[in-house]
């Protein structure tokens, strides 16, 4: 069973994906680091509030639709 980390990074995975975007633009429309958000995708970083609200702006959704798995 996948974890809560595994199921949002695979949901932002989604959304951006959906989007047409690549992880090095979501890193620069968020402001985040490259390598965040691939650790995130990836299950491997347990996510910030203010992180996720930074994903949620970028990928124009609301930070419970990052939740919806």
């Amino acid at each position: 069973m996948a974890t809560v980390n595994e199921r949002f990074g695979q949901r932002v995975k989604k959304l951006r994906e959906q989007r047409k975007m690549s992880q090095l633009a979501l890193a620069q429309k968020s402001k985040l680091d490259l390598t965040t958000i691939n650790e995130l995708e990836n299950g491997n970083r347990d996510p910030m509030l203010k992180t996720i609200w930074k994903i949620a702006n970028a990928l124009d959704v609301k930070i419970l639709q990052l939740f919806d798995f």
